[in-house]
C-alpha cells in the first residue's frame, strides 16, 4: 500500500497574518516595519489565486484591505495590512453604514 510522506497541506495552504495599520492614517505617519503592527488575525488560506483574492477578502470584520507583503521565503507567511473602516469613512467623509 502506498504511503504519503510529509505535510501535503503545506502545498495547498498559505499562512496569512492580518495586521492593523490604522494608526498610520489616523496619525498621518509613514509606515513602520511590519513587525511593529498589532496582529488582528491569522488564517490559513488556499494558495491558489490567493494574491488576487486578498484585496477582496473579508479577513477581519470592520476592516478594509490596504496592502500585503509577499513572503521573503517560498514557505513564508503573507502579511496583510488592514485599516478600520470607520476611520476610512471618516477621512473620506462618507457613511457607508448608516445607523438605523
Amino acid at each position: 500500500m502506498a504511503e504519503l510522506d510529509g505535510n501535503l497541506w503545506m502545498y495547498n495552504l498559505r499562512r496569512v497574518v492580518v495586521v492593523d495599520v490604522t494608526d498610520d492614517y489616523a496619525l498621518m505617519q509613514p509606515p513602520m516595519p511590519t513587525v511593529c503592527y498589532p496582529v488582528l488575525a491569522e488564517h490559513w488560506l488556499p494558495r491558489h489565486g490567493l494574491m488576487r483574492a486578498l484585496p477582496l477578502a473579508d479577513l477581519v470584520t470592520g476592516y478594509l484591505y490596504d496592502w500585503h507583503e509577499s513572503p521573503s521565503e517560498p514557505e513564508g507567511e503573507i502579511v496583510v495590512g488592514v485599516v478600520r473602516q470607520d476611520l476610512v469613512d471618516q477621512l473620506l467623509g462618507t457613511n457607508r453604514h448608516p445607523v438605523a
